[in-house]
């Protein structure tokens, strides 16, 4: 049975993963505060600093999700965020998400996050299915997943409202025992 009450930390050679804490809301707040980064999460809600800390340090006392800061090892900076949240116990299947601070897209810091709090879930917490909605906006996004062993299930039409149109979300997911296959 999957123990999301344990939080933590998951070093890779680019990244560790910790929990998350009010402390980091500073350094978080770029991707709160980013139009960019709000249109491809899809977030139309504002957030502001005191509901952040609030937010985020009630994180270490929960046990239905992993909310965890992503720091970036060169510099020892927090760049983003990586979740394991909508927790389904009886199916062993939990959602993830991720988002990160514009200034560090493009450098392999989320394939390398995704793959460690990935791992986690299937080696740590022996959960059998993880899942994703990336919306049709995001390619970058999506080939990310794709790197990390996600496998598109179907499109969510329309799912998103997004200035006036409406945006396709594709669900994705990876298995247990894919992810062992590719592992070796």
């Amino acid at each position: 049975m999957a123990d999301f009450s344990n939080k933590p930390t998951l070093t890779g050679d680019l990244v560790t993963l910790r929990p998350v804490t009010e402390d980091d809301v500073p350094a978080l707040l770029p991707f709160f505060e980013d139009a960019e980064v709000a249109r491809l999460t899809g977030s139309h809600r504002s957030f502001d600093e005191p509901a952040l800390r609030e937010w985020y340090g009630s994180r270490g006392g929960t046990d239905d999700r992993l909310d965890l800061a992503v720091v970036e090892r060169a510099t020892g900076r927090v760049v983003g965020e990586a979740v394991l949240n909508e927790w389904d116990p009886d199916n062993e299947s939990c959602a993830f998400r991720i988002a990160f601070v514009p200034a560090a897209f493009g450098r392999g810091l989320g394939t390398e996050a995704t793959r460690l709090i990935v791992g986690h879930a299937f080696e740590g917490l022996g959960l059998y299915r993880v899942w994703l909605e990336v919306y049709a906006f995001n390619p970058r996004a999506r080939r990310a997943y794709e790197k990390a062993g996600f496998t598109p299930e179907g499109v969510l039409r329309g799912a998103l409202l997004w200035e006036g149109k409406r945006v396709d979300a594709t669900v994705m997911s990876v298995l247990a025992p894919e992810w062992a296959a590719a592992r070796g």
